[in-house]
């Protein structure tokens, strides 16, 4: 058997300083020809604007994904949400919310 024709196995290996990872409740995706742009993102709390509501959001972290992997990117998601609400129960979008009840 060649190596070609042997199963890959991929060993990840995490560094500690970015271990424990980012929270982000708010994703961008933009993309070129060449590759896919994740910008994940924490949205602050929304402002008045001339134009309307203004939500500032600060990037936390960005992820280029080349555009050949991008399918591979939507299976992973997929199988890992299909496995999540096995476990945990189907999983529904948040109620839109009225941010004056808030104060």
């Amino acid at each position: 058997m060649s190596p070609s024709d042997s199963p890959m196995e991929f060993d990840f290996r995490v560094p500690p300083e970015v271990e424990a990872g980012v929270y982000a409740n708010l994703l961008a995706v933009w993309h070129t020809a060449y590759e896919f742009t994740l910008d994940f993102a924490v949205a602050e709390r929304a402002q008045p604007s001339e134009t309307g509501v203004k939500v500032p959001c600060l990037v936390v972290s960005r992820v280029k994904i080349p555009v050949t992997l991008i399918f591979e990117v939507l299976k992973a998601l997929n199988a890992n949400m299909t496995q999540y609400e096995a476990m945990y129960g189907e999983v529904h979008a948040p109620e839109a919310r009225n941010d004056e009840e808030d104060g």
